[in-house]
This record gives structure tokens, sequence and C-alpha cells, in this order.
């Protein structure tokens, strides 16, 4: 059975940093790309971040670079959003994604709240 479960989510002051944690089971970690993505509350699910299979190279959407960084780690087959200098606007539920060729699979969210 697959499953990826996000963690790591809160409350946080704008400025601050948070750290989510994606754990991955089911499947062969390792061969698949992984990425973040959030969902505003109205607003439709929008691209964070994305790291290759191995690691090796990493994208960024332009509303979060510079502030956000993704890694990986195959050995534990979880996948990392460190977010710093976070602002409102980031406030979202945030989702891990696995995605080789044809298959895609989603986790079930954390809720990310930016508020003073």
């Amino acid at each position: 059975q697959v499953r990826l479960v996000e963690s790591g989510g809160g409350l946080v002051q704008p400025g601050g940093s948070l750290s989510l944690s994606c754990a991955a089971s089911g499947f062969t970690f390792s061969n698949y790309g992984m990425s973040w993505y959030r969902q505003a509350p109205g607003k439709e699910r929008e691209y964070v971040a994305a790291i290759t299979s191995v690691g090796s190279i990493t994208n960024y959407a332009n509303s979060v670079k510079g502030r956000f960084t993704i890694s990986r780690d195959n050995a534990k087959n979880t996948v990392y959003l460190q977010m710093s200098s976070l602002k409102p606007e980031d406030t979202a539920v945030y989702y891990c994604n696995a995605a080789r060729l044809t298959s895609t699979y989603w986790g079930q969210g954390t809720q990310v709240t930016v508020s003073s």
C-alpha cells in the first residue's frame, strides 16, 4: 500500500521557519522524483519545489526561491521542505507528491499557517 505522510506543519509567526517532512512507503522511493505543492483556501493547488530521484537537481517556484529548500534522504524514504522567512501568503495546506513516468502519488497534506 502506497503511503505519503506529511508532518511538521503548524502555526508560525511571519519571518519564522518551519520544516516539513514526508515519509514514503509502499513503493521504491529512490526511483521517484518528489515534489511539494500547496493549496491556500479558495485557490488552486500550486507547485512549490521538486527534487530528482537521486537528489542531484532541485527546482523552486519563484515565490519561494531563496527561502525554501527541498531535500531528500533515500535511506529514510523521506523528503523534506525547509521553509524560512515565512510570509502570511505561505499559509496553505502543503502536500508532497511522488512521480515517475505515469505513476503519481499524493499525501494527505499538512497545514501551515503564518500569522502573528
